[in-house]
């Protein structure tokens, strides 16, 4: 998958194939801002949870996102304060940064609390899974929607740990597109002053 052999930020969780996905309270999380980066990267939570997107840089920030999954702008806010969204819409998130067009993350937002996130070794561990038949399902940001509906299938949960085969995802067809800002449009160019006060 990666040509590095860093095998992280894979998303697999498992949907029950019969009856509704189980209660899950409501939780919390956090996606910092800081050397101009969110981090993590990428962040899978429940739907339902509040996410956190504190400031820790000596500048202002706004996180959006204006496609795809939750839509939200937590407007422009100062250093060493914080803005929080509840994610309740079951989706993709790409998150951006309305003054800072490198900056950029994705949350994945799940109705099943069973899901893991792949580490850099490529394993992970899907914990209190009770027994029956899921549908398996994967997410990864540089694979197409194609390849992703592929890696579906079927598996049973028996009562002792259960193993599953590889799963290869594969990166071809990817392209990265450049995003706008939260108008729909170009990111001015750092010199050109568009944030009156505020340090690019």
């Amino acid at each position: 998958m990666r040509k590095n052999s860093d095998y992280s930020g894979v998303v697999v969780w498992l949907e029950l194939l019969s009856g509704p996905p189980p209660a899950v309270p409501p939780r919390k999380a956090e996606m910092i801002q800081k050397g101009k980066r969110f981090t993590p990267h990428l962040l899978a939570i429940t739907a339902g949870t509040t996410v956190n997107f504190p400031n820790y840089d000596p500048i202002f920030h706004n996180a959006f996102s204006n496609y795809d999954g939750e839509i939200f702008d937590v407007g422009l806010y100062p250093p060493g304060t914080s803005r929080s969204i509840v994610f309740k819409r079951e989706g993709v998130v790409r998150v951006f940064c309305n003054i800072h067009p490198t900056m950029s993350a994705v949350i994945v937002v799940l109705k099943s609390p069973y899901f893991a996130v792949s580490t850099k070794t490529g394993d992970f561990t899907i914990a209190n899974v009770p027994p029956g038949n899921y549908r398996l399902r994967v997410f990864h940001e540089r694979a197409t929607q194609q390849t992703l509906d592929a890696l579906t299938r079927s598996v049973e949960v028996g009562q002792t740990n259960s193993e599953l085969s590889t799963i290869a995802v594969s990166e071809s067809g990817y392209l990265l597109l450049p995003h706008k800002n939260k108008y729909g449009k170009d990111y001015p160019p750092a010199e050109s002053g568009a944030y009156p006060g505020i340090k690019p």
